[in-house]
């Protein structure tokens, strides 16, 4: 009885093997994610007057592309003539801010205002640089209605003024080339009237400078050739190093790319300053001046140098406290123009 138990058991237990496994059920498939589209409003800045009302932008829309979407129904404003701001008295909006990102609801204002005819920022440096370049070379080969006539055309008998005007022909053609084949300029455009200031700043104190060191009665530094020999050394030193700068800030993204990083020094010694500055490109250009104003010991030149140096802190400033609010790791040793003191 007891082994046909047994088998009666093994026959029932592989019947049971036999069996298929039940098939799991299939799941259910995920609803979409709802997509909330934005409505957005684009007033006049000045009369508060509705210009544009654009219904169901996507979440992930960027403002340039709110530019956009408003040029198609004004075509006479450009996008890079546009200004759109969350407040009248705010700040406008970068073009690569994204919509949900705003402080906004689903119903979003924006104001507009014009921003005026556009210059590429490329076209402004050019005529910064081919200005002063031109200007300078004038007084130096001492044009007609420039200085006396008697001496049109005539050269100084200083070797100081003819290193004078290599060193600021090499600054400003090196500048030129460095626009057209180096800097990757992340500001699209600047307004047409600007071009004015900027190119009358640059081309009078070109002029200024080029007709004391040109000249006739100029008298040459009171050191002498050491003077003379101090400021060359200093002077093509920083422009080295300026160079270096820009090469290492181009090589620190690629074309097209508004993906920000921290610049970091590279195997050139002369990028090594970055640990300790956040903008040695002005730390640079700020000792070539310098040197600049050794080598001719002119006023014009140094008041120049005072005034550039003002403008510079203000820009290396404001990128300093840039680099500090976009990265929480950025190195807590550096400063924005001058090691430990700016």
């Amino acid at each position: 009885m007891d082994i046909l138990a047994l088998e009666a058991k093994s026959q029932n237990g592989a019947e049971a093997e036999k069996k298929p496994t039940p098939k799991p059920k299939p799941k259910a498939p995920k609803k979409a994610k709802r997509i909330v589209y934005f409505e957005v409003e684009i007033l006049d800045l000045k009369t508060k007057e509705k210009l544009l009302l654009l219904d169901k932008v996507e979440p992930t829309a960027t403002v340039l592309d709110i530019k956009a979407l408003f040029h198609k129904s004004y075509p006479k404003w450009h996008p890079a003539r546009q200004s759109l701001r969350l407040d009248p008295k705010g700040k406008s909006l970068r073009d690569e801010e994204v919509l949900q990102t705003l402080p906004v609801g689903t119903t979003a204002s924006f104001y507009f205002s014009d921003l005026g005819p556009q210059l590429t920022w490329g076209t402004v440096f050019l005529a910064e640089c081919v200005g002063p370049l031109i200007l300078y070379l004038m007084f130096y080969f001492r044009l007609p209605f420039i200085y006396s006539p008697k001496y049109d055309f005539t050269t100084s008998k200083h070797w100081v003024v003819h290193l004078a005007c290599m060193c600021h022909s090499f600054h400003y053609i090196k500048r030129i080339l460095e626009t057209l084949f180096v800097h990757r300029i992340s500001h699209g455009t600047m307004p047409l009237r600007n071009i004015f200031k900027n190119c009358g700043y640059y081309w009078c104190t070109a002029a200024w400078m080029a007709y004391y060191i040109n000249h006739p009665l100029y008298t040459p530094p009171y050191y002498g050739l050491q003077q003379v020999n101090t400021g060359l050394y200093i002077f093509l030193f920083c422009q080295v190093g300026n160079f270096s700068i820009h090469i290492a800030l181009r090589n620190l993204k690629s074309s097209g790319s508004k993906v920000k990083k921290i610049p970091y020094p590279t195997k050139n010694p002369f990028t090594w300053i970055f640990w300790l500055v956040s903008c040695p490109n002005y730390t640079y250009e700020l000792g070539s001046w310098i040197g600049f104003t050794v080598m001719t010991q002119c006023v014009p030149v140094a008041f120049f140098t005072l005034v550039a140096f003002v403008q510079m802190a203000v820009w290396a400033k404001g990128k300093h406290r840039s680099y500090l609010k976009e990265f929480r790791d950025y190195p807590t040793l550096r400063s924005s123009i001058l090691p430990f003191i700016l």
